[in-house]
């Protein structure tokens, strides 16, 4: 198995690097569909796809080691950075300050 595991969801590419994943499951407590341990105790896909954007992004950035990281169209972002866009951009939408 490669030591990447990568994954397109919307906009969005997604990566696991498993050399770095030590097996603490942040990200499968917050998107338990999109994430899972495999025999080995290190995290992989299960199903992204059918996990809302900012579940998956809360996933991505719950992880202690970053072993997950995450780009949009404009290149590698922390998790963190494309939460708050995509919060700023619903507040926008709902007129909310």
């Amino acid at each position: 198995m490669s030591d990447f595991e990568e994954r397109s969801v919307g906009e969005l590419r997604v990566r696991i690097d498993r050399t770095l994943c030590v097996g603490f499951g942040d990200c499968i407590t917050e998107a338990p569909e999109a994430f899972v341990l495999d025999a080995s105790g290190v995290a992989v896909f299960l199903a992204p796809e059918t996990t809302a954007r900012e579940q998956l992004l809360r996933a991505c950035d719950s992880c202690p080691v970053d072993a997950i990281t995450v780009w949009n169209e404009t290149g590698p972002k922390s998790s963190r950075e494309l939460v708050n866009k995509f919060l700023d951009s619903l507040r926008t939408r709902a007129h909310i300050p």
